[in-house]
């Protein structure tokens, strides 16, 4: 199991009750590595949009401005292996964390450790909550909205469709992707006119500037809409503990390994307090109503690769609404019990993968799988290097007899940020 996304549980590092793939056997797979971009802007010069984006933010739902850090000066946190989820080769390092003094609940809690803690103590791979459908933003009355895209033609077709994998906060190297990839310009605004992008999920924990992180997508959720086309995201399982953090805190919840707190697992899985201490209103909200999964071109889009979906729902209406029903009304149990399922992950792994897919191809449709939450060297086994040399990631993983692609990059781990165009072939 990998060393990621540790909460309190006996469950087993493959995903969902159905498989149980053996995880000594990697997949079979091979990666992508995408065409240079064609600066695709549908005929679309101008960027900036006063229908939302960074100046309506900036006027109307100010926050303290936060310094993006290169990986370098991220946070670093001791080594902390649940007892629970030891696997053979990998020795618990121990944890201390600022602000906790209750030594019975150390070993009962999550952590992430950094690439030195890896280099020193090899761990195996480990598993990752939900998301909805991102509309603009709420308007004020009289305010001055305006555009200076043209209408779209409702004949005209849909732009070409992207997907971003974990961002975990790494503000920087997004606006840089971002950049590369012609969706955005010099000023950070939207230059794409009519594409499409899916953001996976996992905006926040681990990097330096987590909230910089969801400020950028709202703007070009706004952007975009106005461009005719359109930037949503989905849930990922740091969305779900982030938001538990701040509302339940130190509530005690139950977990199978015994008494825990969103706000502990949350710190251990990379949480910056400064994230925490910007979270404002708008971004609750904004994060509450994210879908779980979405379908978009025959792609079927999740956060983690898991099968734990189809105990949420038959289609993708139906666990789009009872993830979001659990946020909205549900308690601090029933929130850690959906964190719990959504950090699952490597279902789409070994020789029971390609049927682990094609359950959820089957219940929700599209021919591919596409998802974040697993970084991709700890999904081909590329973690386990004893060198300290960052993994090389040169695009998507496509694996499970070509049903799946991965998207996670291991930005986190000094591997890569990535956005691609669907299809990959």
């Amino acid at each position: 199991m990998t060393p990621e996304d540790r909460f309190p549980g006996p469950e087993q590092p493959d995903s969902g009750p159905r498989h149980h793939p053996d995880l000594d056997v990697l997949p079979y797979g091979s990666y992508f590595e995408p065409a240079e971009p064609t600066g695709y802007t549908d005929g679309y010069s101008e960027t900036y949009s006063a229908y939302g984006g960074a100046r309506y933010l900036e006027q109307h739902w100010p926050s303290a401005p936060q310094q993006s850090a290169p990986h370098h000066e991220e946070q670093h946190q001791p080594l902390f292996q649940e007892q629970a989820f030891q696997e053979p080769g990998f020795q618990d390092a121990g944890f201390h964390e600022p602000g906790f003094q209750d030594p019975s609940f150390q070993a009962q809690v999550p952590h992430e450790p950094t690439l030195h803690d890896r280099a020193a103590h090899p761990a195996p791979p480990r598993e990752d909550p939900p998301t909805i459908e991102l509309g603009p933003p709420l308007t004020e009355d009289g305010l001055p909205y305006s555009t200076p895209y043209p209408a779209p033609d409702p004949s005209e077709p849909p732009g070409p469709l992207y997907v971003v994998g974990d961002v975990h906060g790494y503000l920087d190297e997004l606006v840089a992707e971002l950049r590369h990839q012609g969706l955005i310009d010099a000023d950070g605004h939207w230059s794409a006119g009519r594409s499409r992008i899916w953001f996976l999920g996992d905006f926040t924990d681990r990097g330096p500037d987590g909230i910089g992180v969801i400020d950028l997508v709202m703007q070009l959720a706004a952007e975009a809409a106005a461009a005719g086309g359109y930037c949503r995201a989905l849930m990922g399982n740091h969305e779900l503990l982030f938001l538990g953090a701040h509302r339940y805190g130190d509530e005690p919840v139950q977990s199978t390994a015994g008494t825990a707190s969103f706000l502990a697992a949350w710190r251990l899985n990379g949480g910056q307090q400064h994230d925490l201490d910007r979270l404002e209103s708008h971004h609750i909200s904004w994060l509450s109503r994210l879908p779980a999964m979405a379908l978009e071109d025959d792609h079927l889009l999740l956060h983690s690769d898991t099968t734990a979906y189809l105990e949420y729902g038959e289609s993708i209406a139906e666990v789009n609404d009872a993830v979001h029903d659990l946020l909205a009304d549900e308690g601090a149990d029933e929130w850690w019990d959906a964190f719990r399922r959504f950090t699952k992950r490597f279902a789409f792994r070994g020789n029971a993968g390609p049927t682990a897919v094609h359950e959820l191809l089957d219940a929700y449709g599209g021919r591919r799988v596409v998802h974040g939450h697993s970084p991709i060297p700890y999904l081909t086994g590329a973690a386990h290097a004893d060198d300290g040399v960052p993994p090389h990631i040169p695009g998507p993983y496509v694996y499970a007899d070509d049903l799946a692609i991965a998207m996670d990059g291991g930005v986190t781990m000094e591997g890569r940020l990535l956005i691609a165009r669907l299809p990959v072939n």
